[in-house]
């Protein structure tokens, strides 16, 4: 039974913060009851572990009760109120973000008020006011543009008030959180940006916001743009039913986006209470910022707004431990898991590589393109790329020499599915047994092997790599062409590639920028989308149901054939590895972390659609750790040298690719010492091998 008091379970110590948007409970303009309602959602957010909770604007008051606002007695009331859940808060850990009417200096403001242990924070005014169609905030509330450095009184306690506010935990890095109001965020010069810029990795905007036909998607627009343009997480609340409906409705709208992407939204027009609840990752929000250099070049263009905005440092009181993760994390993340986004993925992936071929054709006005055809997952990709291309450019399939090039261990159902996919794409077909060359090679050498030894080792395999390229190459010469490559970016990534002479070498790598667990995918996209005959469709389908294999070592006594994942591991936990690494830089132990959530349950959270279930695998942490040490071995120790030295291809994804050119620029000499140690110390006694015992 694993010990999950070790740091290791506690999301905090990986850089997540949890929030939530709450919709409590409301009657217009009824304080206590209202009151009540927020309290009733602190503590069930407390329950949940939450450490930040985002409530409606002006929730303590009503946004929706006109000049009302303008009575002594209501502002009275409300200000009352923040007395009332500040000394609530005391009792619990979530920070409190709550909408209120505030005075000062003869003017009413709409706040938002920042409560945690037993106090408040700090209160941001709204600045831009509403004041066009169902709106007229400006005839009862002060805009707070010009608010900065400016203290308010609540309740006899002077607090600071002003747009030039964060809040930080003093002890959980990551936690640091600026606000804004509503109509502030539908401004060309959002107020949360300047936050963002002062250093808040979490913007809230507080709304009430009254429902209309295309208005959630509106929404759903600007809180994706903010948290995208200011690399953020972006939490936003809009009031919900119990708000006045005498002139407008209210759905009670709660989304949380994180640098672009949506990671949870509540239900609108519930007519119950609700908490939307996930967990950010504030480390990776921070990690991104670093890599942006724009980022940084806008805060140095408006007056570094990080030595102006006021800090508000707190103790947070968060729960330690395993306290869960309430967070999609994508099993496959190359591979989109919802059906639309993964068909236009594989949409633009395929005419990403069909378009850069194409160019190079063009370019070096090539008479012929060469490529060795295995029957595997790659060469497969690699010709149907080629085949498009040429359809495209109006040259006929037979432009494309394919050569099948058995060695030792060939099998007859690749070798059979290399014949059938050549002659069902119709091109110009080949086949070359290397065996005769690779004896006399291995005899030539003094190899074990040439006296009947059977001696697999890794010079007997690269002897058949090698050989296979040469007569590429040489065969690109005699026919005026170029050698396509076909090997994929996980292969680059573990160094799964003989160097110079073998599959690492081509004139243009045309799979470099895409990853084994999308190829697949690619291969399944292009059969069921018919982008070619029926024929090449089911030659197509059965390549996707291959082993991994380089069959260069031959089956053994069992029948058994060579398998790659066994020996490097599989490619689903190698492509998520690779993800979090070179698009986030995250720690190996935070990468453990992931896996560990992504994986660990093959029964919950989503697959890729169409995912066979014979394949849903799931893999418990010493599994993880033990394929992780091992990429993490090959990808920092290992086999830089060899993308230093890659041919052209096109980058394919945005989760980035490993062209010394492009996304990755690295020594080839580093060790991966510093990796190996960070995993070491963040995983709990005994899981990894070399731990055990």
């Amino acid at each position: 039974m694993a010990d999950t008091s070790h740091p290791f379970y506690d999301m905090h110590a990986h850089g997540f913060v949890r929030v939530a948007t709450a919709t409590p409970a409301h009657r217009t303009a009824d304080v206590a009851y209202n009151v009540a309602g927020i309290m009733a959602e602190a503590r069930r957010a407390q329950e949940q572990n939450v450490d930040l909770v985002v409530y409606p604007e002006l929730c303590v008051s009503s946004y929706a009760i006109d000049d009302l606002h303008l009575q002594n007695a209501m502002l009275d009331a409300s200000e009352a109120a923040i007395g009332e859940i500040a000394e609530a808060s005391a009792q619990l850990s979530p920070v409190l973000v709550i909408g209120a009417p505030l005075r000062r200096n003869a003017k009413i403001y709409n706040c938002a008020v920042v409560i945690a242990g037993g106090e408040v924070l700090g209160v941001i005014p709204k600045s831009y006011l509403p004041n066009y169609r169902e709106f007229y905030e400006k005839r009862w509330f002060a805009h707070g543009r010009n608010c900065q450095d400016l203290w308010i009184g609540v309740n006899g306690e002077e607090v600071p008030f002003g747009t030039d506010l964060i809040f930080s935990a003093s002890n959980l890095p990551g936690f640091t959180f600026g606000v804004e109001i509503c109509e502030d965020f539908w401004a060309p010069n959002p107020p949360g940006t300047l936050a963002a810029l002062a250093g808040a990795l979490i913007l809230c905007n507080l709304s009430a916001s009254p429902v209309t036909i295309g208005r959630a998607d509106d929404r759903h627009l600007h809180c994706r743009s903010s948290s995208a343009r200011s690399i953020c997480a972006y939490v936003y609340s809009a009031s919900g039913h119990g708000e006045s409906t005498t002139d407008l409705s209210w759905d009670g709208q709660g989304v949380v986006y994180e640098m672009g992407g949506l990671l949870a939204e509540s239900t609108r027009f519930d007519l119950h209470p609700e908490l939307c609840v996930v967990d950010i990752d504030t480390d990776r929000i921070a990690g991104e910022r670093m890599r942006n250099q724009t980022f940084a070049d806008a805060a140095e263009a408006h007056d570094r707004p990080e030595d102006t905005f006021r800090r508000v440092v707190f103790e947070h009181a968060h729960q330690r431990g395993d306290v869960g993760l309430i967070r999609p994390v994508a099993r496959f993340p190359f591979v989109p898991s919802n059906e639309k986004t993964l068909e236009e993925d594989c949409y633009e992936a395929f005419n990403i590589q069909v378009d850069a071929l194409m160019r190079r054709i063009q370019a070096t006005r090539a008479k012929s393109l060469v490529i060795g055809i295995s029957g595997g997952l790659d060469s497969t990709h690699a010709l149907i790329v080629a085949a498009k291309a040429c359809d495209r450019l109006g040259l006929p399939r037979t432009t494309i020499r394919g050569y099948t090039m058995p060695g030792f261990a060939t099998s007859d159902e690749t070798k059979g599915n290399a014949w059938k996919l050549m002659e069902a794409f119709g091109i110009t077909a080949e086949e070359i047994d290397i065996r005769p060359a690779a004896t006399r090679m291995l005899e030539d050498m003094g190899h074990p092997y040439a006296d009947g030894e059977p001696h697999y080792d890794v010079t007997f395999e690269n002897v058949q790599a090698g050989l296979r390229t040469d007569y590429l190459f040489r065969l690109a010469g005699q026919h005026h062409g170029f050698v396509i490559g076909t090997g994929d970016l996980s292969e680059l990534a573990l160094g799964w590639c003989t160097y110079g002479v073998g599959d690492h070498m081509s004139h243009y790598g045309v799979n470099a920028g895409v990853p084994k667990t999308l190829i697949r995918y690619l291969i399944r996209w292009t059969a069921q989308t018919n982008q070619f005959s029926d024929e090449c469709g089911k030659v197509l389908m059965a390549v996707y149901d291959t082993v991994i294999s380089p069959e260069l070592v031959p089956a053994g006594e069992d029948g058994a054939i060579q398998d790659t994942e066994a020996h490097v591991g599989p490619y689903e936990l190698n492509d998520f590895f690779l993800h979090h690494t070179i698009r986030f830089g995250q720690r190996p132990g935070k990468i453990a972390f992931l896996a560990w959530h992504a994986w660990k349950d093959a029964s919950a959270g989503q697959w890729p659609a169409g995912f066979p279930e014979e394949r849903k695998n799931q893999y418990d942490l010493a599994e993880i750790a033990g394929w992780l040490e091992m990429f993490v071995k090959r990808f920092f120790g290992f086999s830089q040298f060899k993308r230093s030295a890659l041919p052209n291809g096109p980058k394919v994804s945005s989760q980035g690719a490993l062209s010394p050119r492009g996304d990755w620029r690295a020594p080839s000499d580093a060790v991966a010492d510093v990796w190996l140690a960070d995993l070491h110390k963040s995983l709990p006694q005994g899981t990894l091998p070399a731990q055990k015992g």
